[in-house]
């Protein structure tokens, strides 16, 4: 193929003194997954994990210095890829069997047409055989033998359940429709919302085998009532509430019939 070998797999942006935003810029824009770091006073969390080509607990050893908490928003495989990394993984009943045991994914090669069709159609600049990934992490590394590797989950979420980091409390929503068991972590005192993949400021794919457009709409409507300050989102740069609310009345006049 003739990548070639990246300097650093993670790149990192400090948002605010609890706030920092890590991910991968050597994978494609589709799977680059937002990933959020959050410190607390007695625990810290870590919304989404990326790819799980190259340790991200190795990465952030500099930024974890207390127990952590990876939530998963749902159980695709760009988000989850180093769950398996961390101690307490926390995800959704729905999604839960997901991230134990993932779907199999041995290659970082896109190989289903239809697949490739639907990202086509839906904004994306896919092409079959594309690598989702546009340098190596070090010498001899084969993409062709990528594995997407289970988690053990030890705390399973639902509506309303409550994220605790000692001076922070994040809510669970749970907001279905780009996957059955989608959550979003809600700081009401700050107006923060961590909304995973059920809205970013791009391509929103609601035509995965396990969306359900029905649910998604419910979904929007929700978010757009939701009094945030900032969307922190699991692809893509974040934003503030009239962009949330633009984005919202796009789908729901696409989708609500």
């Amino acid at each position: 193929m003739g990548l070639q070998i990246a300097e650093r797999w993670f790149e990192r942006q400090r948002i605010d003194d609890d706030i920092t935003l890590i991910w991968e810029p050597h994978v494609i824009p589709l799977m680059r997954c937002n990933i959020w770091h959050l410190r607390g006073r007695d625990r810290d969390l870590l919304v989404d994990t990326g790819m799980g080509v190259v340790s991200l607990r190795a990465a952030t050893a500099d930024l974890l210095d207390k127990p952590v908490t990876a939530a998963a928003t749902h159980a695709h495989a760009d988000h989850i890829g180093a769950h398996h990394e961390f101690a307490e993984c926390l995800i959704h009943r729905l999604e839960a069997p997901d991230l134990e045991q993932p779907e199999r994914l041995t290659s970082l090669y896109l190989d289903d047409p239809d697949f490739v069709a639907y990202l086509q159609t839906s904004g994306y600049g896919a092409e079959m055989n594309q690598c989702l990934i546009t340098a190596l992490p070090h010498e001899g590394y084969e993409p062709g033998a990528y594995e997407l590797k289970g988690a053990s989950v030890n705390r399973i979420v639902e509506e309303g359940d409550v994220v605790a980091l000692g001076d922070r409390r994040l809510e669970v929503l749970h907001l279905p429709g780009h996957s059955p068991g989608s959550i979003g972590l809600w700081e009401a005192e700050t107006g923060i919302l961590f909304s995973g993949d059920c809205v970013y400021d791009g391509p929103l794919l609601d035509g995965l085998s396990d969306s359900n457009v029905a649910h998604y709409i419910e979904s929007m409507k929700r978010l757009r009532a939701l009094p945030v300050s900032v969307v922190h989102a699991g692809h893509d740069p974040s934003f503030g509430r009239p962009c949330l609310i633009e984005l919202c009345d796009t789908y729901l006049a696409k989708n609500d019939r």
